[in-house]
C-alpha cells in the first residue's frame, strides 16, 4: 500500500484514478488545484505522485520539480493527453518515472504504478 498523490485540472480524471488504485489499496489523495497538492505534498508523506502535464495554473513537469525538490525520492507518473517526445523527454529528465496518455487505461495504469512502486530507491 502506497500513498498517492493525484493531480488533474478534470475533476473527472482524479477520481477515476483514485477509484483504480483505491481498489488495489492505496491511499490516494486527490487534487485538482496546484497549490493544494504542494501544501499537501509539503506536510504529509507522499510515495508517488500522479500528475497531469497541463493543468490550471502552471504545467505538471513544474508541480513534478517542486514536489521533487521537496521529496527526491518520490515516484512520478505524468498523464497527458497531448504525448509528445519533447514532453516525454522533459518528464523524464526531471525525475518522472513513467509516463501514460489519457485516455486513462485502467490496466496500464495499474501495471505503471505496481512497476514504479516496486522499482528501487533512488540514491
Amino acid at each position: 500500500m502506497a500513498e498517492i498523490l493525484t493531480l488533474d485540472d478534470v475533476l473527472d480524471a482524479t477520481v477515476l484514478v483514485g477509484k483504480i488504485l483505491k481498489k488495489k489499496g492505496h491511499v490516494v489523495h486527490t487534487f485538482t488545484e496546484e497549490d493544494a497538492a504542494i501544501a499537501f505534498a509539503r506536510q504529509h508523506p507522499v510515495d508517488l505522485a500522479i500528475l497531469d502535464i497541463k493543468l490550471k495554473k502552471m504545467s505538471g513537469i513544474e508541480v513534478l520539480a517542486i514536489l521533487k525538490e521537496d521529496n527526491p525520492s518520490m515516484r512520478a507518473i505524468m498523464l497527458t493527453g497531448y504525448p509528445t517526445v519533447e514532453t516525454a523527454r522533459e518528464a523524464i529528465s526531471l525525475g518522472a518515472d513513467e509516463y501514460c496518455v489519457k485516455p486513462i487505461d485502467r490496466t496500464e495504469l495499474e501495471e505503471k504504478v505496481d512497476k514504479v512502486l516496486a522499482a528501487k530507491p533512488r540514491a
